[in-house]
């Protein structure tokens, strides 16, 4: 098999159990009752496990199999079936995001358990994970009915569920949709009429039945995308019972043919084809206005799919860098510099594998690093009953979250690519894993808003936020961090660039807000792009150089022969790579930034199209 799922819980234990406050989140009501942080390994080492025997074995079935596309119908490779039921019925899937289910895990232990998951297979994690989210937004906006009807089979995965946004006509611009809703007689029910494409897990033989969470606009609403509303329309209507009556008139009417993640359906959805498509308006219908509460509503869950997306990546990235360990580890090629005489030498000796074994370890450690912060913001947002605490930690989520889905996603590319040269001419063999994992991590620098969307996103929103004092905030606690670990007897140095690269960030602000006011607006979405990876490179420098500030006082207490020294030395050694090889890019982005450049402007369009 060309697939190899290597992975370790090691990273994931010293996050969960050393660097974050667990017991705090373990604390709340939710969870105090049900679990300790004597229960962190035993989860952790389960879902390893699920991911290794379960999920893992199906992998190779995304390019041998795929998803098929036959008169109407869908399938899926049969091990899909098989792991999803698993996944699903043994609380590793859409239950755990279930609010009213007791003894769910807090995120930052799920969101672990789902990162080995989403690295056995990048192809099946999607049908679970729409599912979730989607269920969520019944959860919160469906009314009593729908919630009976739908919440709780798709929270238990009996039902999937999908969110439909994008038409052939309207990709990122979904105000531009032309899919549209009518009223019928029963209230809350609409008849719904339209074509949504690049809808993952939109057909597909695994459940029964698909709940589409459908944007459209009700006849008279707004243009743009205040007049949106969200719709739940599932594929097999349901009496008031929740017994499955017969077609909703809703059908896929083609796949498409993708570089990677085969075995995940990317479905064309036609509804209301024959007029008899029907869907329960999640929410109030629009205002007098014809203001629509669908954009609003479905952010819900965008936003959640957009840590998701960059979490992915992570872990597809994770498994290509573990991956070229191994291989370095055990390919015999070339002699030393320093030693010719020696002989031909493991290649892991070289210096050059060795620089880029290291830039993986300290992207994905930082990258992860950022993640479970995130994340572990989002278990005190929802358990906290502090409304200071919770303003404050909104704020830290709405910054992190385009910088996860885009700064992630667009390094995970990268990465995998260093990860190929690695392995040289085998790299590129679909005999070995990476040329898959790189051809699977691709889409999510797509997905979920385009990257250019994040960025902007960043620039144009996050910045701004609470007259800018938010964003302003999240500057000075990273400088904060700098100078109380200034005088650090190991890390000095590192805690020196990072102040120098907090104030450059603040230069980078100033300079566009420059060109801002003297009227060059076309400089913020030049820019956007590389501020969000600058902004990226800070936040990470100042995570990994946190779990740096541990691992050293560990090998401080523990010395050299103590068999874990290995990993704390390689927690503190990629920190310092992170913040001398990686951080300094945000320098040069000042650089560029001030010497305005207008040349992508500038050029004649014609000129592009000149072969």
């Amino acid at each position: 098999m060309a697939s190899n799922f290597l992975y370790s819980t090691r990273d994931h234990k010293f996050i969960l159990k050393e660097w974050l406050d667990m017991e705090k989140i373990l604390a709340y009501d939710a969870f105090k009752d049900y679990y300790g942080i004597d229960d962190i390994d035993m989860i952790l080492e389960q879902a390893l496990k699920v991911a290794k025997e379960v999920v893992a074995p199906t992998r190779d079935d995304n390019d041998a199999i795929q998803a098929q596309f036959k008169e109407g119908k869908v399938t899926v490779p049969p091990s899909f079936k098989d792991a999803y039921w698993f996944v699903q019925q043994n609380g590793w899937g859409a239950s755990n995001e279930d609010h009213h289910c007791e003894g769910r895990l807090p995120q930052t232990l799920f969101r672990a358990c789902g990162e080995f998951l989403a690295g056995a297979n990048a192809a099946i994690m999607p049908y679970v994970l729409a599912t979730a989210g989607a269920a969520g937004l019944i959860a919160s906006f469906g009314n009593e009915k729908v919630n009976k009807l739908f919440r709780e089979k798709m929270y238990s995965g009996e039902w999937a569920g999908t969110m439909c946004l994008t038409e052939p006509n309207a990709g990122s611009d979904v105000g531009d949709l032309l899919t549209k809703a009518y009223p019928t007689d029963e209230p809350g029910v609409y008849k719904i009429k339209g074509t949504k494409c690049f809808i993952t897990g939109g057909e597909q033989d695994i459940t029964e039945n698909i709940v589409h969470l459908v944007l459209a606009r009700v006849e008279g609403a707004l243009p743009g995308t205040k007049g949106i509303s969200l719709f739940a329309v599932p594929k097999m209507w349901v009496d008031d019972d929740g017994n499955i009556t017969g077609p909703n008139d809703v059908a896929c009417i083609g796949i498409e043919h993708k570089m990677g993640i085969k075995g995940s359906a990317t479905c064309v959805m036609s509804f209301g084809e024959n007029n008899e498509c029907r869907g329960y308006l999640l929410g109030n219908p629009p205002d007098e206005e014809g203001r629509g509460e669908g954009m609003a509503q479905m952010f819900q869950m965008m936003n959640g799919a957009r840590m998701e997306t960059g979490h992915a990546a992570v872990a597809e990235t994770a498994v290509a860098y573990h991956n070229a360990a191994n291989y370095a580890n055990e390919r015999i090629q070339g002699r030393l510099i320093t030693n010719p005489k020696a002989g031909r030498q493991l290649i892991i000796k070289h210096e050059d594998v060795r620089r880029m074994l290291l830039d993986l370890k300290a992207h994905v450690e930082a990258m992860r690093a950022l993640i479970f912060k995130t994340y572990y913001y989002f278990d005190i947002l929802e358990n906290t009953t502090d409304p200071e605490e919770k303003k404050l930690i909104s704020g830290k989520i709405d910054i992190h979250t385009p910088i996860v889905k885009a700064y992630c996603s667009d390094k995970a590319w990268e990465l995998c690519a260093e990860a190929m040269q690695v392995f040289g001419g085998n790299g590129y063999s679909e005999e070995y894993p990476i040329a898959e994992l790189a051809r699977d991590v691709k889409i999510y620098s797509i997905w979920e808003g385009t990257n250019f969307i994040q960025s902007m996103d960043l620039v144009g929103r996050k910045w701004m936020m609470g007259k800018g004092k938010v964003f302003a905030q999240w500057l000075a606690d990273i400088e904060a961090f700098t100078n109380e670990n200034a005088g650090h007897p190991v890390l000095a140095s590192e805690m020196a660039i990072l102040k120098r690269a907090v104030e450059a960030y603040r230069e980078i602000q100033g300079t566009i807000a420059n060109y801002v006011m003297n009227q060059k607006m076309s400089m913020m979405p030049l820019y956007a792009t590389r501020i969000l990876h600058a902004t990226g490179e800070l936040v990470c420098g100042q995570m990994i150089l946190e779990q740096a500030l541990v691992a050293q006082a560990k090998i401080d207490e523990l010395g050299k022969d103590h068999y874990d020294y290995a990993f704390y030395n390689g927690k503190v050694n990629a920190a310092r790579y992170y913040l001398h090889n990686i951080v300094p890019n945000i320098f040069r982005t000042l650089e560029v930034i001030k010497d305005g450049d207008t040349s992508v402007i500038d050029i004649d369009e014609n000129a592009f199209l000149i072969f």
